[in-house]
């Protein structure tokens, strides 16, 4: 540990007071320092997102044409992200050195594989490309209308039409008679 200057130091050994235009310019110095920084790691960042998209063109050439799920690029946003699809993409861990390949949900974001290794990464994303094709197929299946089921008819229903039938003729029957009596006490 440093200790604190001893009040009875010598004056030419201590740093002069700055005034506010050299401060201003060391500050200056210091941000753009620390930007350059920044920068560079944004840098970094972009060009192993651009070594895994690389490492990618195989698997997306065997992708046949009409199937236009996937929208690979890389973003070159706040945070650099290296998009497999709509929902899915590879970004770099906190460490800069980390992939990590993750999905948006309905309930949030999931992490799908997390490896310091490009073929690890890669295996990861070719697991969920045959994933989403498999959907695909399934979501476009045509679905087989149910086929029509021949049931027999129930006997009870021709039972019912024949009690429905011999009760319509019987009230005729009785309609006939008493037409037939009332035209004879004439």
């Amino acid at each position: 540990m440093s200790e604190a200057p001893a009040t009875g130091s010598n004056p030419a050994s201590e740093p002069r007071p700055l005034r506010l235009r050299d401060a201003l310019r060391k500050a200056r110095i210091e941000a753009a320092d620390r930007t350059g920084v920044v920068v560079d790691l944004r840098d970094a960042e972009v060009a192993r997102l651009e070594i895994l998209n690389d490492a990618l063109d195989p698997l997306f050439a065997q992708v046949p044409e009409q199937i236009d799920l996937f929208d690979r690029g890389i973003s070159q946003g706040e945070t650099p992200r290296l998009w497999i699809d709509v929902v899915a993409h590879v970004v770099m861990g906190r460490d800069k050195r980390i992939y990590r390949f993750v999905q948006d949900t309905r309930y949030g974001r999931i992490v799908l594989a997390e490896s310091h290794d490009v073929p690890v990464i890669v295996d990861a994303v070719t697991d969920y490309v045959a994933r989403r094709m498999v959907e695909r197929e399934h979501a476009l299946a045509p679905i087989k209308p149910p086929e029509p089921q021949v049931a027999e008819k129930p006997r009870r229903r021709g039972r019912l039409l024949s009690f429905v039938l011999g009760f319509v003729l019987g009230v005729l029957a009785l309609f006939a008679l008493a037409m037939i009596a009332s035209l004879q006490n004439l």
